[in-house]
């Protein structure tokens, strides 16, 4: 039976070629773009991206690790305590992630009271003891205290400047 008028041996609408438009060529996909391997896990240092609360957490808990270290180990020395919140300190304000960096001089404060629990009671085993022992040992290593919090505000400084500029950077037109 021979094709209906304006249909297609197989059923479809038959429609005129146009001579206005080429006929579509299918095209081919681009190759893949190759990427260059990533570096082996040895090599690299790790990079965690801690929210404010696992900073706080994290830098709590290390403080009061190293506390209980120190107190064991060296006989409560508070200036062995202080130099060890240093890097603590350092690691804290690299590893928070970049939504929270103004948590990180925050929580270095308090994770310093935290760790210094169990150096600073070295008198007697009662509470008010510990907490004479707390505030003496606060007010003896004031300057390990603001020593690393201004470490940790450096590295936060420091860090937002250079998310600003490279959000501002991302705005400019290129030119």
């Amino acid at each position: 039976m021979p094709p209906q008028a304006g249909r297609a041996a197989g059923g479809g609408v038959a429609r005129p070629a146009r001579p206005d438009r080429p006929a579509r060529v299918p095209q081919r996909r681009p190759a893949p773009v190759r990427r260059p391997a990533p570096a082996p896990a040895a090599r690299r240092l790790p990079n965690p991206r801690l929210t404010g609360l696992g900073g706080g957490l994290f830098c709590g808990l290390v403080m009061l690790v190293l506390g209980l270290l120190v107190a064991a180990v060296f006989g409560a020395s508070q200036t062995v305590y202080g130099v060890l919140f240093l890097p603590v300190c350092v690691l804290t304000a690299v590893w928070v992630r970049e939504g929270d960096l103004l948590t990180a001089p925050v929580i270095v404060p308090i994770a310093f009271a935290v760790g210094l629990v169990p150096v600073a009671g070295e008198g007697g085993d009662g509470v008010g003891d510990r907490l004479m022992g707390l505030v003496t040992g606060l007010a003896t290593q004031v300057g390990w205290l603001y020593g690393g919090t201004l470490v940790a505000g450096l590295i936060v400084l420091g860090r937002r400047i250079r998310r600003v500029n490279r959000r501002a950077a991302k705005g400019r037109p290129q030119v």
